[in-house]
């Protein structure tokens, strides 16, 4: 990549704390930073880079093509054409993503075969997406659906419930989020084992590992099935009908990756005979998820609509990611952090 001379604009395309607006600035005096967040969606929360879209005035709009034409790093994809994006930002080489799983957008935008740098998120939403997990985990574990129901209904039953020592959690993409998931699982005695795409040998927090081509073997014994990884053709419907039956009576079955990976009725068919003792779910098929779907009044779903991720801290963790990357990238001696791989699809 060669860096322009003697500044280099940088876009910030969506809502910001002006703190971290600022933090980038002054990370390197050859920035030149553009960010007006009157002509950005309105974040309904710290880090929503989505927000509700704004309608833009004539004069506006023309401000906001003028800051994408002479962009030559953005910071999130343009909100309002970036199916455009080669189009309206002929200076452009470099997006940071500001998720993780870059991929579906990347390929939606029209921008796969693009020569264009696209650095991801991967890692900054590990925390609180391995969080959601282990609540969604204990949850069920613990019996927590069922002293819900009783206490709603004043009923003093006692039970007995399971406990996570001992048991063994199989997880698909041994990447931050499936690493950090398996750390805190390993805290309650949880031994696991990784799915990685090429071979790789074991190592904390990983017990064992495997290749996705042998997840097959690995079914029968995973009282946790958890997916982190990618949405790739590869890993498209890789968790269908036939693994779920796979999996011991009682299983779990937790998704923090891409809803398409899980062949979703199939699950759903699973968790209304009982046959799975239920799901965590941060992500569907469709999102939203279609009003038809078993999963909405399904009594052992925890349904999240793709925001366990969302904390106050994550933009400024987005943004330690870009101003390391925009040291790497102004010296031009050292890979970014999070390059996309366009062959591979994250």
């Amino acid at each position: 990549m060669t860096v322009p001379d003697p500044c280099l604009d940088v876009l910030i395309a969506s809502y910001l704390e002006q703190d971290l607006v600022e933090r980038i600035a002054a990370c390197d005096p050859r920035i030149r930073v553009s960010y007006a967040p009157e002509l950005l969606p309105r974040p309904r929360w710290h880090s929503d880079h989505v927000g509700v879209p704004r309608d833009l005035t004539a004069g506006e709009h023309d401000r906001w093509s003028s800051m994408l034409r002479t962009a030559d790093v953005m910071f999130d994809f343009d909100w309002r054409h970036p199916e455009l994006t080669l189009e309206q930002s002929p200076n452009l080489t470099w997006i940071q993503a500001t998720s993780a799983g870059a991929g579906q957008l990347i390929e939606k935008f029209g921008l796969s075969r693009a020569p264009l740098t696209v650095t991801t998120a991967a890692g900054v939403h590990a925390d609180p997406l391995a969080e959601f997990a282990l609540a969604g985990i204990l949850h069920f574990m613990r019996g927590l659906p069922r002293l819900i129901a009783d206490r709603q209904t004043r009923a003093w039953r006692k039970q007995e419930t399971t406990e996570l020592a001992g048991r063994h959690a199989l997880i698909v993409g041994a990447g931050k989020i499936g690493s950090r998931t398996a750390e805190l699982l390993r805290c309650f005695s949880v031994t696991a084992s990784g799915v990685a795409r090429t071979p790789r040998p074991a190592g904390a927090p990983f017990d064992s590992m495997t290749t996705t081509d042998r997840i097959a073997e690995h079914l029968p014994t995973a009282d946790i099935l958890v997916i982190s990884c990618a949405l790739t053709d590869d890993t498209r419907g890789l968790i269908g009908r036939r693994e779920l039956a796979a999996l011991p009576d009682g299983a779990l079955v937790v998704n923090l990756g891409r809803g398409p990976v899980i062949d979703e009725d199939a699950l759903a068919e699973a968790l209304s005979t009982g046959r799975l003792g239920g799901a965590v779910l941060d992500v569907t098929s469709t999102e939203p998820l279609r009003e038809d779907s078993p999963l909405w009044t399904a009594d052992n779903v925890i349904l999240s609509p793709h925001s366990a991720a969302n904390v106050p801290s994550e933009n400024g963790k987005i943004v330690d990611l870009f101003v390391e990357n925009l040291g790497r990238y102004l010296s031009g001696d050292a890979a970014l952090l999070n390059e996309f791989d366009f062959d591979a699809g994250y």
